[in-house]
């Protein structure tokens, strides 16, 4: 009996190995295919799974060069990162009260703020276009930063509203107990424990404006101030494409965020389950 079961358990094992592997040659694949493409020169005309037996680097050089990608990876870092801070900022902040103070005008809110998700970009990129125009946002920073903010920040509050749910209310009572104000127990107690959600809003978020073409195409038109989706669009003309300059760019553009999730997946993992508890 102890046997049939040892060797049904080794069976299962096998499965989920075999399941596992071919989950992950299937995520694989276009990685390998880009970096493939990448060390190829332009008019290769070889299969795209063959990896070339000798590699070149012409295709970084031109996208270096002629593509811009460095400056384009430092415009999309600079809308990235100060859009991701200003999402935490006030997404934290308005998710604290709604978490805490459950009545039926927060609950509203909270499904306000699921139903502004749903919402597809491309259906709102008329008026929002034309609000920027009146604003002076085109063709600036801060105006992309707003906008990549504001679309943002729906997720953030509900991640972190149900995030805080899982806090029990007995620390809030205990800080009071010790002399410490309202205001001062979210930095203090609330914020200290909600790292793991804080590292999931941040690859989620910063994945999706890092990867944004969409909004950047029409509010970012000049070309020194290219994003790096900007960027890579460029080698794809009517009268040219590049496809091996083009894959070296999106190489060098997946480097930061495939670096950034590695070292944050383990609070990752956490705060997304934990955030999906309520």
């Amino acid at each position: 009996m102890a046997n049939a079961k040892n060797n049904l358990k080794a069976r299962h094992n096998w499965i989920k190995n075999i399941v596992a592997v071919v989950t992950s040659v299937f995520f694989f694949a276009p990685f390998y295919i880009i970096l493939s493409l990448s060390f190829k020169v332009r008019g290769d005309r070889s299969s795209h799974w063959i990896f070339p037996s000798s590699p070149h680097i012409q295709s970084y050089v031109v996208a270096l060069t002629k593509g811009n990608i460095g400056t384009a990876i430092i415009n999309t870092l600079i809308v990235t990162v100060f859009s991701v801070v200003l999402i935490i900022l006030f997404g934290s902040i308005a998710s604290y009260p709604l978490a805490r103070h459950r009545s039926k005008l927060n609950k509203f809110i909270l499904s306000a703020f699921v139903g502004v998700m749903m919402v597809p970009p491309l259906s709102v990129l008329v008026p929002i276009y034309r609000l920027m125009v009146s604003l002076g946002g085109i063709n600036t920073f801060w105006g992309i930063i707003i906008l990549s903010t504001t679309y943002g920040l729906p997720m953030s509050v509900f991640m972190f509203s149900n995030f805080i749910c899982t806090i029990p209310k007995e620390l809030d009572e205990a800080a009071l107990l010790d002399g410490c104000s309202q205001f001062a127990i979210f930095p203090r107690i609330i914020l200290p424990n909600m790292m793991p959600v804080v590292s999931s809003v941040v690859i989620l978020t910063g994945v999706s404006i890092w990867n944004d073409y969409s909004f950047q195409l029409y509010i970012l038109q000049k070309p020194k101030l290219r994003t790096i989706t900007l960027a890579m669009s460029s080698f794809f003309s009517e009268g040219m494409t590049n496809l091996p300059a083009a894959a070296a760019a999106a190489v060098m553009a997946v480097l930061p965020v495939v670096v950034l999730y590695l070292f944050l997946q383990k609070y990752f993992i956490k705060g997304t389950v934990d955030s999906a508890v309520k």
